[in-house]
């Protein structure tokens, strides 16, 4: 019994934490590109006015974010000519999950007590169903050569976006930083 009890929370703590840490990032580079030559770079401004759908302290949380990963690498930023061009796009979907949970009682026998029983018994089950609304985000990084202009880097962070704002102050620079780890050039000590 309490092996039993020890699996479910096991279970239900890592359903838990696999909720809270949700962040897909996905990365791509050009491999004959040396990273390390770009020192400075600028804004391009956000795709298809895809910030329309943020406020202006979320947009500002990503740039600030995106500027101390840049400068963490040795970049900064600059409003004229630069080394690089960097541009953002947004998507926000409103999506929705299911989960069911069915609760077994089970007849004569058998229950939440371990042992004997006579027979088998009718057993009933109950299924409940719950629906939650959320918010799924994704946010496109792309990064061009200032000169060339083609296309050296691109990254994407998919995640759940927060409804409250004290939790998206935190969440995003740590999202931010998770993208920017698959950069090609690591975080200088």
């Amino acid at each position: 019994m309490e092996t039993i009890k020890l699996k479910t929370i096991a279970t239900l703590s890592m359903m838990l934490l696999c909720g809270v840490v949700y962040a897909q990032v996905k990365s791509d580079y050009d491999k004959d590109t040396d990273f390390t030559q770009y020192k400075t770079y600028n804004f391009e401004g956000w795709q298809k006015d895809s910030d329309q759908q943020l406020n202006d302290f979320d947009k500002k949380r990503i740039l600030e974010a995106l500027k101390s990963e840049f400068e963490k690498r040795g970049m900064t930023v600059t409003d004229g000519d630069a080394d690089a061009a960097v541009a953002l796009y947004l998507v926000l979907d409103k999506k929705q999950s299911t989960t069911a949970y069915t609760d077994y009682m089970g007849g004569m026998g058998y229950g939440p007590r371990w042992g004997w029983g006579m027979g088998a018994g009718m057993g009933t089950s109950t299924t409940t169903y719950s629906e939650n609304d959320y918010t799924e985000g994704t946010l496109v990084v792309d990064m061009y050569d200032g000169e060339s202009k083609k296309l050296i880097w691109q990254g994407v962070l998919t995640t759940i976006v927060k409804d409250k704002p004290e939790k998206r102050e935190k969440t995003i620079p740590k999202n931010v930083a998770k993208l920017m780890s698959k950069y090609p050039v690591p975080e200088s000590k």
